[in-house]
C-alpha cells in the first residue's frame, strides 16, 4: 500500500502541526499529530489523534518519527479492502 502524507493544521488546543495520511486511492487513513518538545510524555514524537477502519480503536500509539508512523500504520492494515 502505498501512503501519502498531507500536512495540516490540528485545533488540538495544544500542538497544531499534523499529518493527514491517506492510502493510494486518496481516502483518509489517519490524523497524525506532532508532539511539542514540551509534552510530557513523548517530547517531539507523533501520535495517532484519529485512525479510520482498521487504524480506529483504542489503540493511539506515539512514533519516533513519521517514518516509524508509515510502517505502523502499513502494518496494522488501513482499510480492509486493500
Amino acid at each position: 500500500m502505498t501512503l501519502t502524507l498531507q500536512p495540516v493544521r490540528v485545533a488540538t488546543g495544544a500542538e497544531e502541526e499534523g499529518m493527514l495520511v491517506f492510502d493510494r486511492d486518496q481516502r483518509l487513513l489517519a490524523v497524525l499529530v506532532h508532539l511539542s518538545p514540551e509534552n510530557p510524555i513523548a517530547p517531539g514524537h507523533w501520535f495517532l489523534e484519529a485512525g479510520f477502519d482498521r487504524l480506529d480503536g483504542p489503540n493511539h500509539p506515539t512514533f519516533a518519527d513519521l517514518d516509524a508512523a508509515r510502517r505502523w500504520i502499513l502494518e496494522h492494515g488501513g482499510h480492509t479492502n486493500e
